[in-house]
């Protein structure tokens, strides 16, 4: 029978004991999952964000390594592998991305801990990784006295992974250039990047490609003129066209519904649980139009770009303050409320992946140009589908700015556990009558409200719409609230 000794090892700081188990086996290697973790020839250290524990499992040569997908929390025990960064036979060192990975939350990178050549990857794209399966197996150089080390590997969140870790450089990069360069087994780190901040583009490997080829890129195709017929060339009778059947060969598809859609799902089910009270009225914005100009080179000499958001969003957080229960939240059963002290007001955002939530924290401390820089923040990441977890969770009340796409009026639908919502139209200058009986143009806006009418009456949301109106068509009294 093979014998086993266990070793245990301690070590104390001024602040935390730190504890390794480690253990030697014959032909297998054990898991150890400690908080802090102590290696051999390391100092002590903490990972302080999401991570994953890297188990392993051995040869009896101690060669192939095994990544199993772990826990990566919010509850989440399965991923949707949205795209492999190797394949089979590649060689990858520590830090490398191995592939991106997408949960009902967040999109997530896998990177390597360690220097070898995968040898099976374990699913295929779009296919489901459950948590605590194989994900890919990895050969690496034989272990020193079948003796292993096991570390909690950090996972790279959506908002990092644009750029890859190479020995100590960062190699700006999008997936799709990713790809590219991995089916021509050509380096990163060998290409200069032309782009922005040294981004490597899809024209820099294209270069690249061409030089070691010694291939020359093919110019781009021209329209070949014809000339226009001459009268002796003219047609004198012209025939009765005669349509032919066309033959279509298209197929359907069914595709399965995950990440976000899946996601989007399983909320607007929830909310169509929720008996809606709707309520309409339109605001007439054309003082605030006139500050909004006002401002803009003020906050553009800051850096900021001010559109008319920021002040949508203080308006009701200064309306919320009088009418609390809109900020509010419900249990599944609608037995208890929760009055939220913070005013973390969403923004929903369609994007490539599909409706997103993003929201702005704390609108009640901040101020119009503070609000303008986070929500600079949210779009810019929002655009580029690398908003974390932290920024699409904890909303308490909810804008959707339909009118960006040129709707009017709307029905929006509540997002649980939230009980408010509302939907903004487009801002349209419009014909109207004066105090005079003059006819003047004005700048309307359409704004849409919903509420939870099991515990919000009409009257409520009625009175909530009209304060909030009154910011926005008397801005100075707003700007007086923030003084």
């Amino acid at each position: 029978m093979a014998a086993a000794r266990v070793l245990r090892s301690w070590s104390r700081s001024a602040r935390h004991l730190s504890c390794v188990h480690h253990i030697q086996m014959c032909n297998s290697i054990h898991v150890v999952k400690p908080k802090y973790t102590c290696l051999f020839g390391y100092s002590s250290f903490k990972f302080s964000h999401p991570h994953r524990l890297l188990r392993t499992s051995s040869t009896i040569n101690g060669q192939i390594l095994q990544f199993k997908l772990s826990d990566i929390g919010e509850g989440i025990t399965e991923v949707t592998i949205k795209e492999w960064y190797v394949k089979e036979g590649d060689t990858v060192s520590q830090f490398d991305s191995i592939c991106e990975v997408q949960s009902d939350k967040a999109s997530v990178t896998i990177t390597s801990r360690y220097d070898g050549i995968i040898r099976k990857l374990y699913y295929a794209v779009d296919q489901i990784a459950l948590v605590g399966k194989p994900l890919i197996d990895i050969e690496t150089e034989a272990l020193k006295d079948s003796e292993e080390d096991v570390v909690e590997t950090p996972a790279v969140f959506h908002d990092e992974h644009t750029h890859q870790e190479i020995k100590g450089q960062k190699t700006l990069a999008t997936p799709a250039v990713r790809r590219l360069a991995m089916e021509n087994n050509i380096k990163l780190s060998e290409v200069v990047g032309t782009g922005k901040d040294g981004r490597i583009l899809k024209e820099d490997i294209l270069n690249y490609l061409a030089k070691q080829t010694g291939a020359i890129l093919p110019p781009s195709p021209k329209s070949e003129i014809i000339p226009p017929l001459l009268k002796s060339e003219t047609i004198q009778s012209i025939p009765v066209p005669v349509l032919k059947p066309k033959v279509f060969t298209g197929k359907d598809r069914t595709e399965p519904i995950t990440g976000f859609e899946k996601a989007m799902v399983k909320t607007m089910t929830m909310a169509m649980k929720i008996p809606h009270f709707g309520y309409c009225d339109e605001i007439d914005l054309t003082q605030l139009v006139k500050l909004r100009e006002e401002l803009k080179p003020i906050a553009l000499a800051r850096g900021i770009k001010l559109s008319f958001l920021p002040f949508f969003l203080k308006a009701a957080s200064l309306g919320l303050l009088q009418f609390p229960i809109l900020n509010a939240s419900v249990d599944e059963n609608c037995q208890n409320i929760t009055y939220k002290a913070s005013h973390n007001i969403g923004i929903a955002m369609d994007t490539e992946k599909g409706l997103i939530v993003p929201n702005v924290k704390n609108v009640q401390l901040c101020s119009l140009f503070e609000i303008a820089i986070e929500l600079n923040r949210l779009q810019k990441l929002g655009s580029a589908n690398q908003l974390g977890t932290a920024d699409i969770t904890g909303g308490t009340f909810t804008l959707s700015n339909i009118g960006s796409i040129g709707g009017t009026y709307a029905k929006p639908l509540i997002l649980p556990p939230e009980v408010a919502i509302g939907a903004l139209g487009a801002i349209k200058g419009v014909p109207r009558f004066n105090e005079k009986g003059e006819l003047i143009k004005v700048q309307i806006m359409n704004v849409s409200w919903s509420a939870d009418h099991r515990i919000i009456d009409g009257a409520t949301v009625a009175r909530f719409s009209n304060l909030w109106k009154s910011y926005l068509e008397n801005p100075a009294s707003m700007l007086l609230e923030l003084k």
